[in-house]
């Protein structure tokens, strides 16, 4: 890094933290400001503009730490609910899915340069804006398999990603495959589960698993269903 990056870095750091102290206590803000709050400070503890978008090496762009056996015995197939899997976060800590144990989940496998990105984007948001308080966690897995859609890089650059987006969509964790023999067991373990039809591959970006507050999925949706459709099926579960 040259003498001139760290300073740029260095003045954007600044100019955040300068940004935290003026806004104030967090019950002195509007709406508007306390979700901008919530997507930038929050969750992106230095400024976007100091991180890359995009990773710069294949080892950077898919977390092999995902990849990790996400089950406690390694056999999917013997696992009665997701609570039995662990997975990454997007910074690469460990989270047991029996953290979610009551809630009811969907999980969803996210892409920043698809099709349908922008519509599941604001209609996930809008999920989790008017369920989440009741009990609805998504769980957002990104995917790089179906036409490198997901160049983002965990960490920061996922982030900056999400908050650029105005994507306030639920949790988000490190980039897995979801198909052939390196999908994470977890994936595994939901198409098992739910087949789909034409097989059990999941079919392309934003493919949706409904899981109850036991831990088990009950319904899988195409890439193509708006997640609003789903609002039904959420409000018998909850």
């Amino acid at each position: 890094m040259s003498l001139r990056q760290f300073q740029n870095i260095s003045r954007q750091a600044l100019r955040c933290y300068s940004m935290r102290r003026t806004l104030g206590p967090v019950l002195e803000l509007s709406r508007g400001q306390r979700q901008c709050l919530r997507l930038c400070t929050v969750l992106l503890p230095v400024s976007c503009a100091a991180t890359p978008t995009y990773a710069t090496s294949s080892a950077a762009q898919h977390s092999t730490a995902a990849a990790i056996d996400m089950s406690a015995n390694g056999d999917y197939k013997n696992a009665a609910s997701i609570y039995e899997f662990t997975v990454k976060d997007t910074h690469g800590n460990d989270i047991s899915l029996e953290k979610y144990k009551g809630k009811v989940v969907l999980v969803v496998n996210i892409a920043s340069k698809c099709g349908l990105t922008k519509n599941n984007y604001e209609k996930l948001t809008d999920l989790k804006e008017k369920y989440g308080e009741r009990g609805l966690v998504i769980l957002n897995f990104p995917c790089n398999q179906f036409g490198s859609q997901m160049p983002e890089a965990d960490g920061e650059a996922m982030v900056c990603h999400l908050r650029d987006s105005k994507a306030d969509i639920g949790e988000v964790f490190a980039k897995v495959d979801v198909n052939g023999d390196n999908a994470a067991p977890l994936y595994k373990y939901l198409k098992a589960k739910q087949t789909g039809t034409l097989g059990s591959g999941i079919k392309w970006n934003f493919t949706k698993f409904l899981v109850n507050k036991e831990g088990v999925p009950i319904n899988r949706y195409a890439p193509t269903t708006d997640p609003m459709d789903i609002a039904k099926d959420i409000e018998k579960l909850l």
